[in-house]
């Protein structure tokens, strides 16, 4: 079974150094009320990654103290369908540009779709567990920011499997 997706908008960095997002034309009208909620989620193709990338099934992160993941244990880009999700702050809305926060993701990146964060329906239940590799990896290579490295350096990071 496959699946056709059509891209609404792009991922651009702006000179800044600070990225946005451009809807498609047709879509500005879709984006009525959307600069009324402080987050939106976004689900953006990871267009980097190669077909041959996309049969990852395990990798080894270049941290001794990482074991060899399976790629659903991961948060690495190269997968069989090479979907991001983000979900970040919306600071603005000019016509069809939104102003975000920020994203993980590079300039040019399609964008699949955006959905209003609403913490009832988003928000996990439950106590949230993390093992604590990425515990020590967000503590020491995060401070609580997202990756600022394009495709490329991510992938030198680990070894694929």
């Amino acid at each position: 079974m496959l699946f056709e997706v059509r891209p609404v908008g792009f991922v651009k960095k702006l000179e800044n150094g600070e990225k946005c997002i451009e809807m498609l034309k047709e879509y500005e009208e879709a984006l009525e009320k959307i600069e009324y909620f402080s987050h939106i989620v976004v689900l953006y193709w990871l267009d980097k990654v190669s077909d041959e990338l996309r049969n990852t099934l395990c990798i080894k992160p270049k941290f001794e103290w990482t074991p060899e993941l399976g790629i659903f244990a991961t948060r690495f880009p190269a997968r069989p369908n090479p979907i991001g999700i983000t979900t970040t702050r919306l600071l603005s809305r000019k016509g069809r540009i939104l102003y975000i926060e920020d994203i993980d993701a590079e300039d040019g990146t399609p964008v699949l779709d955006l959905k209003p964060y609403i913490p009832l329906f988003d928000k996990p239940k439950g106590e949230i567990v993390l093992p604590q590799w990425v515990l020590k990896h967000i503590k020491e290579h995060h401070h609580n920011h997202y990756h600022h490295l394009s495709f490329k350096e991510i992938l030198r990071m680990v070894e694929i499997k």
